[in-house]
């Protein structure tokens, strides 16, 4: 089956919810990609079918290693990329996500590998997720929902899920809620008061749950 880049995003989709705990069922990949359901469907007959993923009993669907391989390549690529275009040139994180989604797909493994040389060999995205290939383990954390206030914690990483809200990208940016930023979580001050209260770089957000629950944070130390 000829690579293309509607494949290569449905590899990359599924690497990812997989990576965040999520079982990817046809329904959840469909919101996730902004598709219809029964393109999804079509497109996992296809994956099956040139073996890229396979079917769970519960319709879950499953990278086989020969997907697990391809979409390794893609989120690398991706990932080295958003490191490049937002460290070296100065992009914020949306913008370097997006440019970085229409790159992936056309440099070669040698650029790939000069890049990578080049950016002094990182060991993760912006985001402070992973670049496979890199042997890297993230350190352990917990999303920033779970952090019994008051307290005072590390940032590890952002969701991918995140990357796909460019605002929130740019929030998040622009907060200086990024990895290594100390955040002081504050208990509410009222009961009846919603989100997550936290202090970074001496201002104060008051987070939505959905959005507190996408950084992964660790206790500072």
């Amino acid at each position: 089956m000829p690579r293309t880049h509607g494949v290569e995003q449905y590899l990359e989709a599924i690497y990812i919810l997989t990576g965040e705990g999520v079982t990817v069922l046809g329904s959840v990949l469909a919101d996730y990609l902004n598709v219809s359901r029964p393109t999804v469907t079509q497109t996992i007959q296809r994956l099956t079918a040139a073996g890229l993923v396979t079917m769970g009993t519960g319709k879950e669907i499953v990278l086989t290693a020969q997907g697990l391989e391809k979409a390794e390549t893609v989120v690398r690529r991706h990932r080295l990329l958003e490191r490049w275009l937002s460290d070296e040139l100065g992009l914020d994180w949306a913008e370097a996500h997006v440019e970085a989604g229409r790159l992936e797909h056309a440099i070669s493994p040698l650029v790939e590998q000069r890049l990578y040389e080049r950016l002094g060999r990182p060991s993760t995205c912006p985001h402070g997720n992973v670049i496979p290939g890199t042997g890297w383990r993230q350190a352990h954390g917990v999303p920033l929902t779970q952090v019994v206030p008051p307290n005072q914690v590390q940032v590890i990483r952002i969701f991918e899920h995140a990357e796909e809200d460019l605002e929130l990208l740019r929030f998040l940016h622009q907060a200086g809620l990024v990895p290594g930023a100390t955040v002081k979580v504050n208990a509410p001050e009222s009961r009846y008061e919603a989100g997550v209260p936290v202090e970074v770089n001496g201002s104060v957000y008051a987070l939505d749950h959905s959005v507190a629950e996408r950084i992964i944070v660790k206790q500072a130390d």
